[in-house]
């Protein structure tokens, strides 16, 4: 068996995921398929709510024992664009590729914010006790998600520090 990249529409990792886990039921060949990926990685939405989304958006990795008739009722599936390789022949992954993807779900990163903040960057306060203001970033934690801001109060500028999920990015 070896590892092959499918490419999907980008969002439908998991769908495709599935499809290919209902294909291997449904024929009867859940012994060719040794493994099938989708390496995500967790991100705050906000300060409560945890979701994950793709590490490689639009890939499934799948550790198969593949033959042509294979290969065609994979590519015939919903929402799967090709196999990684030449057009009429996949291309296997090589096994350092292979164990970058894998280290990434044996080890997952801490979870991250969905927004990143540079110093210097202007955003305005939309929740607290200075929402509707509008600040400059001079420092980011993003281990505690918060930001220290430089605010102009009553003609002053002041250091306030707040959490990622109190502020938005103007654009």
């Amino acid at each position: 068996m070896e590892w092959y990249a499918i490419q999907t529409y980008s969002g439908s990792e998991q769908s495709v995921k599935r499809a290919i886990e209902n294909l291997a039921i449904e024929n009867r060949i859940q012994d060719r398929f040794e493994q099938i990926v989708v390496p995500t990685e967790a991100i705050y939405e906000d300060k409560k709510k945890l979701t994950h989304r793709s590490v490689y958006p639009g890939y499934v990795f799948v550790k198969v024992d593949l033959d042509t008739k294979l290969w065609h009722m994979i590519q015939s599936l919903p929402r799967v664009g090709r196999f990684i390789g030449e057009s009429k022949k996949p291309t296997p992954l090589n096994e350092v590729d292979v164990e970058k993807i894998l280290d990434k779900i044996r080890n997952p990163a801490e979870p991250k914010p969905k927004v990143f903040f540079e110093n210097g960057e202007v955003v305005r306060i939309v929740d607290g006790p200075f929402a509707n203001f509008t600040g400059t970033v001079e420092e980011y934690d993003i281990e505690h998600r918060k930001l220290k801001l430089n605010v102009s109060i009553f003609s002053r500028n002041t250091l306030v520090e707040i959490l990622y999920s109190q502020v938005e990015k103007i654009i």
